[in-house]
């Protein structure tokens, strides 16, 4: 099988370093192009940046310039702050690129919501309907034939893979749906803030973006068409771990009519049957982000509580991998015709 050309702009970044590290031991590419969202005055070595790929990159880390990105690959990763990718994105589609966006660029298919919940307007709206949400699980045709693959938010995936099969069945209230969420640091991205610095974090948590988070709606979007156009009513409370990595996502639905743990099992296993890093956890076996991190994994587990007609899910990821950057990969992998597991085992 041949390879192809891949380049990764925001390489500098944790999703950006993640993709490095799994692009180099894919059979299917070639590593040709690495790019900084920020400006550099002179190309550096990427293992200067990243000592850890000494011996196995011996790419530069350049300045980002949209021409020598189109022309360095057939397929681009773009792992850069909200706002910018959406200025790159026409050029690559004009060029025949296929790109993977895992910013918030075009996950909404509203350009209003973009603007509403990313504080700036969306300057390419004309593609928003051509972007596919690309979460592998739920979206494999779709994102079979896609040019451009919006990237789904970490939060959103750990959330819409352990909901969206019992919104498909029926067997939970749409409008009640309550998620307690934790995330570790990288969560954040690379960058200095006084509240990220390890004297601040260590033994500390806190809630943070209450209920305003900017995964909320997307979470909306991709659940809305299993619910059968229902409404759905979030409450949605995201929470900063003094962790490297990893979401475990805490959901508490509220049961249409009684079912046993048998029964909610057997739904999940048979909705996910072709799903290979989709993990069932047996019963009273609760996800630990161990268990996820370095992994492309999503484990889930789940609990039915009959008398009090509720149902509580956990769900856990390694937000720099399923939520970022091994997603990423995943999608590629869909969108070649590849192994959906090719480079991630």
């Amino acid at each position: 099988m041949s390879t192809i050309r891949v380049a990764v702009a925001g390489a500098t970044g944790y999703a950006g370093e993640e993709l490095i590290r799994l692009l180099l031991v894919h059979p299917h590419v070639q590593l040709t192009h690495l790019a900084a969202s920020a400006k550099w005055e002179r190309p550096v070595a990427v293992s200067t940046v990243f000592p850890r790929f000494a011996r196995q990159c011996d790419l530069p880390l350049e300045s980002l310039d949209p021409q020598r990105l189109a022309a360095s690959c057939d397929a681009a990763f773009l792992a850069l702050p909200h706002g910018v990718a959406m200025t790159l994105v026409p050029a690559l589609l004009k060029a025949g690129k296929q790109v993977i966006d895992l910013s918030g660029d075009f996950r909404l298919k509203d350009a209003a919501l973009f603007t509403q919940w990313y504080g700036k307007p969306h300057t390419h709206p004309e593609l928003l309907g051509e972007a596919v949400y690309g979460i592998t699980e739920l979206s494999a045709q779709a994102i079979a034939k896609a040019r451009l693959v919006a990237n789904p938010g970490c939060y959103a995936t750990s959330v819409i893979l352990a909901c969206a099969p019992l919104l498909k069945a029926g067997l939970v209230e749409p409008d009640w749906i309550v998620i307690d969420a934790k995330s570790g640091l990288t969560g954040a991205g690379r960058k200095s803030e006084t509240q990220l610095l390890f004297a601040e974090m260590h033994e500390n948590l806190w809630a943070y973006k209450v209920n305003h988070h900017q995964h909320v709606p997307e979470i909306e979007q991709a659940l809305a068409p299993f619910a059968g156009g229902a409404p759905l009513g979030l409450c949605f409370v995201p929470h900063v771990v003094p962790l490297n990595r990893g979401i475990l996502s805490s959901i508490y639905l509220r049961l249409v009519k009684p079912a046993t743990w048998e029964q909610v099992d057997a739904l999940y296993r048979d909705f996910y049957r072709h799903a290979p890093f989709v993990r069932l956890r047996p019963k009273d076996q609760w996800p630990q982000l161990r268990d996820v991190e370095g992994t492309n994994y999503c484990d889930l587990a789940f609990a039915v509580d009959a008398a009090q007609r509720g149902l509580i899910l956990s769900s856990a990821i390694d937000n720099l991998l399923k939520g970022a950057a091994g997603q990423a990969v995943q999608n590629l992998n869909l969108m070649r015709g590849w192994p959906e597991t090719a480079g991630l085992l």
